[in-house]
């Protein structure tokens, strides 16, 4: 895999042209995945994309797929550190295909659901949805999202090296590796996605150009 020096900005371009001169689909909207593990910063590149966007005169809607938890009975299950439960059960998908890609199929009411769940009080966050027109763009970002067969319409995997992951992982989040080491082996990211961004020096990210 070949990759080539580029900057943030100019990254989020690139990527905002793409979606912008998409060909017809048979959605009105777009749908976008940036997918990487929390210490890739898929969120910062998710607010940039966005930006680019609304530069270019589309309506976009930021979803993070950690806003769309599983109660905590759910989650620790098996405890509150459990590799194989975070990689099976934490993320309510069904919620994501439901509330989010549902409406954005041909038909489709084009209403959002932008959260499902507050971790930090352990119920739903009861948001309003949220309307996006047609020719509007989703952004989803999080982590391991390229396993569920999204319809997406444009993936960027933003990637990290197993050392640079430990290293910029919270000591208190290291439990996790063991899944994202398993995403990898299993889905193969670096392969599926449209874009693979390394990001082992956020300073200096490279990627691999528009693949398809």
């Amino acid at each position: 895999m070949r990759f080539e020096a580029i900057t943030w900005d100019r990254l989020a371009a690139a990527l905002a042209d793409r979606l912008t001169g998409a060909d017809e689909r048979p959605s009105p909207w777009l749908r976008a995945a940036l997918d990487g593990a929390p210490a890739a910063g898929t969120g910062e590149l998710a607010e940039r994309l966005s930006r680019a966007l609304r530069l270019r005169g589309r309506t976009v809607l930021v979803v993070a797929a950690e806003d769309f938890l599983r109660p905590a009975s759910l989650r620790y299950e098996f405890g509150r550190q459990d590799p194989h439960s975070y990689y099976e059960g934490w993320f309510d998908t069904g919620a994501l295909w439901r509330e989010v890609f549902t409406p954005l199929e041909p038909g489709g009411s084009g209403r959002v659901l932008p959260d499902l769940w507050d971790p930090a009080t352990d119920r739903a966050t009861r948001s309003p949805y949220v309307p996006l027109p047609p020719g509007g763009v989703l952004l989803l970002h999080g982590p391991m999202l390229l396993r569920h067969w999204f319809p997406f319409d444009l993936t960027v995997h933003v990637r990290l090296s197993a050392a640079a992951l430990e290293r910029r992982t919270a000591p208190e989040a290291r439990w996790t590796l063991p899944a994202f080491a398993r995403y990898e082996q299993e889905a193969a990211p670096g392969e599926a996605a449209d874009v693979v961004v390394r990001a082992d020096d956020p300073r200096h990210p490279a990627w691999t150009g528009l693949r398809r």
